[in-house]
């Protein structure tokens, strides 16, 4: 019984060594391309949402 657990875990260390070989991390302009990317967006919706919202404001205030 120990040593099918033994072999089970040689088995999973073996494939998680196997599955980290195939990791790619991105470059330094990829990662800054992507930052610059999600910074953009979120800086567009929060002006999106701004004037909605302050649009919402306005409307429900004429009709109250």
């Amino acid at each position: 019984m120990f040593q099918k657990m033994w072999a089970s875990a040689v088995e999973f260390f073996n494939e998680v060594k196997s599955e980290f070989r195939k990791i790619s991390f991105p470059t330094k302009s990829e990662t800054v391309g992507s930052t610059t990317v999600v910074i953009v967006f979120c800086i567009i919706m929060s002006l999106y949402l701004s004037v909605v919202d302050s649009f919402l404001v306005w409307l429900v205030s004429k009709i109250i």
